[in-house]
């Protein structure tokens, strides 16, 4: 009997540390996710510098524009989490779409060879913020399902794990669909 007992005993504190073991591994890769996101916007902060001085100089009156990119560049460099970090990154993406937007009234900024390689650097930096919030919100997805699954919420629960928030949209006009005309003014009714 007392043979009985302690197999079941061992056996209950084996399933315990790999049900924790794999709560941490979860909680690791959120954390290791998170921070790929901040490299990302770190490189992508890191080239705003070089496109502000390479649009200055054919921009002059549209500064409001790009002290505002500088602005919320450094608010993402200084974002204490992840929440004001997505505020500005959000912010940010459309401020670029703006200088963007700009440009285009500008013929020779458009041609110009600096330019074009840093808006090349800037698309390819979105994307890869793109994928690593795909990858972070994958992860979150897996470590909070971990949570709430039996037995492993009972172990969540005895050891405090808290679940993580998905790196989100929370401007909804920002998750509106781009409308896409091709219709000129000159067209008859």
């Amino acid at each position: 009997m007392i043979n009985i007992t302690l197999i079941i005993f061992v056996i209950l504190v084996v399933a315990v540390i790999l049900l924790y073991n794999r709560l941490v591994t979860y909680k690791n890769r959120v954390k290791e996710a998170s921070a790929d996101i901040d490299v990302q916007l770190k490189r992508r902060a890191n080239l705003i510098p070089n496109l502000v001085e390479a649009v200055k100089g054919y921009m002059g009156h549209e500064r409001e524009t790009l002290e505002k990119v500088v602005e919320l560049r450094t608010k993402i460099l200084e974002g204490q989490n992840s929440k004001e970090k997505l505020q500005a990154d959000n912010m940010l993406t459309d401020a670029l779409k703006s200088v963007f937007a700009v440009a285009e009234q500008y013929p020779d900024l458009k041609a110009n060879q600096n330019f074009l390689e840093l808006q090349r650097e800037l698309t390819d930096a979105e994307d890869k913020i793109q994928a690593a919030r795909r990858f972070y919100n994958s992860n979150v997805r897996d470590y909070n399902t971990a949570l709430e699954m039996f037995p492993t919420n009972l172990i969540a629960s005895l050891f405090k794990f808290k679940p993580a928030e998905f790196y989100e949209i929370e401007d909804e006009k920002d998750r509106e669909v781009v409308n896409v005309s091709f219709k000129s003014d000159n067209t008859e009714k």
